[in-house]
């Protein structure tokens, strides 16, 4: 019998990234479970009540992720009740039940890591459940899986920081974000505007003036076009309305599409707290963000061709079934990552330990 991966979803950006690990583990008996918990009055909320819709726990992000999964003929198993599982593979280690840590759990990384706030501290100092601190400012902190797969040098530095093991976190680059030049080939209408990311903070119960967000990016957009792609969260007949209100009457408004296709064509990009930031570094163009500029551009993504999904499954093979990450691995948390020869390498490493 094959042996059973369990990957969990949460945002469709989580979901397509495990999405593209599976696909490298096609002799394993994989399974994909939303973002859950075992805690009976949780739960009791999300059946219940709408208070967790802007969490990837229920609401449009579980309902999204399920239709993905569908689409894709993917094999479900919400809250892990249908089988056992040899490994685990998490987008979030904000929660984690204690049922599903007597399996393998590796952590990987999906985006940008929100800032860390003063909840944040305090509930790493009373040692808290991670997640109560209401963003994601600790996700990959918890120490709790495994082995941490990390976007880059930068982001394996700032979860050590902030508490998992470094010898724990191994840097392959992160899905979705690693192959970042593919999008300046598209068909998107529109170029040379100003675009605006807009992030969830409302929905997600952080304060935000959305008016003076708006205003600030007129003033930088000086008399050029502006774009507005709209986070998926957020309620978008009201970031409308405010948009029209005071934006220009031919400000352009998204609330699907590439977003990574309207970056590639922009000429400046305006973000709030969103990993899409990343994109236009790694192109070239000028931004704006809520993060510290020489922050994020030691965070920046590693670029690899596409690869990441290939490593992380290949990484994911070698611990299930070797019971340990072959001495060789750690070669990954170099700049070496981002040639193929680094693969072969590890490939070649592999089947010597297999041997």
């Amino acid at each position: 019998m094959k042996r059973k991966i369990l990957f969990i979803t949460g945002s469709i950006n989580q979901t397509s990234q495990m999405h593209q690990i599976a696909r490298q583990l096609v002799d394993y008996d994989c399974w994909f479970s939303q973002f859950f918990t075992d805690l009976g009055w949780v739960n009791k909320l999300i059946k219940h009540t709408t208070l967790l819709d802007g969490t990837i726990l229920a609401g449009q992000f579980k309902k999204r992720s399920e239709e993905y999964l569908k689409k894709h003929n993917l094999q479900i198993d919400y809250q892990a009740k249908k089988n056992d599982y040899d490994l685990v593979v998490y987008c979030s280690d904000l929660h984690i039940p204690r049922r599903m840590r007597q399996t393998k759990t590796v952590w990987v990384q999906e985006g940008m890591i929100d800032k860390y706030t003063l909840a944040s501290r305090i509930v790493q100092a009373l040692k808290l459940p991670p997640i109560l601190s209401g963003n994601t400012s600790l996700n990959g902190s918890s120490n709790v899986c495994d082995i941490y797969f990390a976007a880059s040098e930068g982001y394996k530095k700032y979860f050590s920081k902030l508490g998992t093991d470094a010898e724990k976190i191994i840097v392959t680059g992160m899905p979705n974000y690693d192959n970042i030049h593919q999008y300046l080939d598209n068909d998107f209408p529109y170029r040379n505007y100003v675009m605006v990311a807009t992030s969830d903070m409302r929905e997600t119960f952080r304060w935000e003036n959305r008016p003076a967000f708006i205003k600030e990016a007129v003033k930088i957009a000086a008399g050029r076009r502006l774009l507005f792609k709209l986070h998926p969260n957020e309620k978008f007949e009201r970031a409308e309305a405010e948009i029209r209100r005071f934006a220009p009457a031919d400000t352009l408004i998204y609330q699907n599409g590439n977003t990574n296709h309207m970056i590639a064509n922009c000429s400046e990009l305006i973000t709030q707290y969103s990993t899409v930031v990343y994109v236009g570094m790694v192109l070239g163009k000028k931004v704006h963000s809520y993060f510290d500029k020489e922050q994020l551009e030691e965070l920046e993504p590693l670029q690899n061709d596409g690869m990441s999904a290939t490593y992380i499954a290949d990484i994911c093979r070698n611990y299930i079934e070797y019971n340990q990450v072959p001495a060789s691995l750690p070669l990954l948390a170099t700049s070496e990552m981002a040639s193929r020869k680094a693969f072969k390498k590890l490939k070649a490493a592999r089947h010597a330990h297999s041997a």
